[in-house]
């Protein structure tokens, strides 16, 4: 069984709905590790060696996080600055990353059709997220399309459950 990280960037949990019950749906799954960087980090001194040692000992790796301002909130930024170095995910000598699989878990507040061309924010999600994309592309992991829930502060705790269900579902299916 391939083993799964899970990046978890949530500035406010406590208000969060859905990325709670997604993260809290898998306590239980064999070969998944949630890395929660606000709950590990308040301060924002990132322990980089840690956090290469947890990739290093991953197959899957999932940046969960919900869409800040078309991106990811400011740890996860931070996250990627430092973790991912020139000589350990990408550079001649950087191949620690390489063959992993990337994706990432994105929570937003607008619904589908706000992430179209020619919708309010003009563009597809899948736009907003290239720079995970090419950095997945950089340090030589496969990148997959994100699983992504919409309009959250809208659904109901059965759709919640619904989505729940689906992001479990995708782990386990990862995991093999």
């Amino acid at each position: 069984m391939k083993k799964v990280l899970i990046i978890y960037a949530h500035p406010t949990e406590h208000k969060s709905r859905v990325n709670k019950h997604l993260v809290g749906a898998l306590s239980d799954v064999r070969n998944v590790t949630v890395n929660n960087l606000y709950e590990r980090y308040p301060d924002f001194y990132i322990d980089v060696k840690y956090e290469q040692g947890l990739l290093l000992k991953h197959d899957v790796i999932i940046w969960h996080h919900p869409f800040y301002w078309y991106s990811a909130p400011s740890l996860l930024k931070e996250w990627f600055d430092l973790v991912l170095e020139h000589g350990f995910a990408y550079g001649r000598e950087g191949n620690a990353l390489e063959g992993k699989i990337a994706l990432n878990c994105i929570t937003t507040g607008g619904s589908e059709s706000t992430y179209e061309t020619g919708g309010l924010n003009r563009f597809r999600v899948s736009d907003f997220l290239l720079p995970f994309d090419q950095s997945a592309n950089l340090c030589k992991m496969k990148y997959l399309e994100p699983f992504v829930i919409h309009g959250v502060h809208l659904l109901s705790d059965k759709e919640i459950m619904e989505y729940t269900t689906k992001y479990r579902t995708l782990i386990d299916s990862l995991a093999k």
